[in-house]
């Protein structure tokens, strides 16, 4: 996208075609217009469609360009905060109302991908969340306590269990998240585009929204070539907005994260890392993801960006710190790189939002969008058809309020990054 190999790397190479769509030209009359062709954006728009109401989705440049079509496309349950965490942030209302509906998300996932057919090389087998030392694995056990006390499918393993499940003795455990499972996630952006345009929805994708009027009752939003009006609007852009409602983007810290992917593997080596095909990241401060794809490439990834120096600071590292967990893929390289940003909250939770009168937005991510984004985008649309009130969101409503210091704590992270990992691969 944008001749940018580094943008959405392999999984722009291996995803099914996108859906014909165009540009917003002329004026378009619809219920609701949605804005931003994301998981979010697209869930709501699929959910809207079946219901009846008339929809546009405006995409500033195609659909899945933001965090849906660069992430690692781990489909894990809940946040990266710990569970009990979650109702002492929100009370225990909206607290255990999230839980229970991100604990169900996956499956949620899972249902649309086999409902729609979207091919994106859907995996069930559950996610490895790897100890690194005895402080990792005390984590993971709190954890795994915390979501069995909810009645969660997941399991804490001891080191040799791990390594079976993992290819490697360098953690000293792990949690597996029968819940979770991995898909191609740009693919299964372009998969619920698909389904939401059967369902009736429309998607303008280069279409950039310039400016938003309140006028008569309901919303013109206005591009280069058109407008679009309509009753309600679904903010769906997270990280990557701009433009109208700023805000959204000034309540999130950038977070940069890049993924490094092999060439295919052989038979050999594919038996010896992760044989039952889970994904997994582990537990250090400065995280690696790893995973593979239907080829059998090795997708290996952590905190950074992949530009000016981190280019070459990050892909060395991403060698070594591979070489180091799998000694057998010593000397193997890297033939594709990416990145994207990371939406980062103060309290590392999504929040709902109005900025605005009928406009509604989840954002704040944190890092899980996949199933956060489809159930919230089905969440967003229930509430715009009256089926779900405000109260009986997942989220309590607050202001997006700007982050202090936002950009000092980007430069912080990204340069963090590229320090930590030039000292080297650490386990």
């Amino acid at each position: 996208m944008r001749n940018d190999p580094r943008t959405h790397g392999l999984w722009e190479r291996s995803a099914p075609p996108a859906p014909a769509t165009a540009a917003l030209e002329g004026d378009v009359t619809v219920d609701v217009a949605v804005v931003g062709a994301g998981f979010t954006g697209l869930s709501a728009a699929l959910h809207l469609a079946e219901a009846g109401r008339g929809v546009a989705v405006l995409e500033a440049e195609e659909i899945g360009f933001g965090g849906s079509g660069r992430n690692v496309g781990l489909v894990n349950a809940g946040m990266w905060v710990m569970p009990d965490e979650v109702p002492a942030a929100l009370g225990d209302v909206h607290g255990e109302r999230l839980l229970a509906l991100l604990g169900e998300a996956p499956a949620a996932v899972f249902e649309l991908v086999e409902k729609h057919g979207i091919d994106c090389e859907a995996e069930r087998q559950g996610t490895l969340h790897c100890a690194v030392g005895e402080k990792g694995l005390a984590e993971l056990r709190e954890r795994a306590r915390q979501w069995q006390r909810r009645g969660a499918a997941v399991r804490l393993l001891g080191a040799e269990e791990a390594a079976r499940l993992i290819g490697t003795t360098a953690y000293s455990g792990a949690l597996l998240d029968m819940r979770a499972g991995t898909i191609q996630p740009l693919g299964y952006a372009r998969g619920l585009a698909r389904a939401a345009l059967a369902a009736g929805a429309a998607i303008f994708t280069h279409s950039p929204v310039r400016t938003a009027r309140d006028e008569d009752g309901a919303w013109t939003l206005s591009g280069d070539a058109g407008t679009v009006r309509a009753r309600h609007v679904v903010l769906a852009t997270d990280a990557y907005a701009s433009g109208i409602w700023p805000e959204i983007r000034q309540a999130q810290v950038h977070l940069p994260y890049f993924n490094l992917a092999t060439a295919p593997l052989s038979d050999n080596l594919r038996r010896s890392i992760l044989p039952e095909r889970q994904g997994a990241w582990d537990t250090a401060d400065i995280l690696s993801s790893f995973r593979f794809d239907r080829a059998g490439r090795l997708v290996f990834g952590s905190i950074g960006a992949l530009r000016g120096p981190g280019s070459t600071v990050h892909r060395n590292w991403g060698r070594r710190a591979m070489a180091r967990l799998f000694p057998q893929l010593d000397g193997v390289g890297f033939e594709l790189e990416w990145y994207g940003q990371i939406g980062m909250t103060e309290n590392s939770l999504p929040r709902f939002c109005r900025p605005a009168r009928d406009v509604v937005a989840f954002s704040g991510y944190n890092g899980r969008g996949i199933a956060p984004g489809t159930v919230f985008g089905r969440a967003l649309a229930r509430l715009v058809t009256g089926e779900l009130a405000v109260a009986d969101l997942p989220l309590p409503e607050t202001a997006a309020r700007p982050v202090r210091f936002r950009a000092m704590r980007e430069a912080w992270y990204e340069i963090g990054a590229e320090v930590a990992h030039a000292a080297g691969a650490r386990f």
